[in-house]
């Protein structure tokens, strides 16, 4: 599975989405993408690509599409 497969797979299970419901997809934009969901989405990111998303990168983590540039300042490329 490629980093991109993973990363989709993570927000499809976290809000229960299918692939074609992420591009676009924002924080607060469906209701599981709330402070809780948001939360668990981080930790689900961390576990499976072995990084440690600091606070400013979490609080900057506010899309779909920006989860990807935040990834890649950990050297996960997408």
């Amino acid at each position: 599975m490629t980093n991109l497969e993973q990363y989709d797979k993570l927000f499809m299970q976290e809000f229960r989405l299918t692939k074609e419901q992420l591009p676009g997809l924002k924080y607060r934009g469906i209701p599981a993408w709330d402070s809780v969901g948001h939360m668990d989405l981080m930790s689900a990111l961390e576990e499976a690509f072995g990084i440690n998303i600091s606070t400013p990168d979490l609080l900057s983590f506010s899309s779909y599409e920006t989860g990807k540039e935040v990834l890649a300042k950990y050297g996960v490329e997408l």
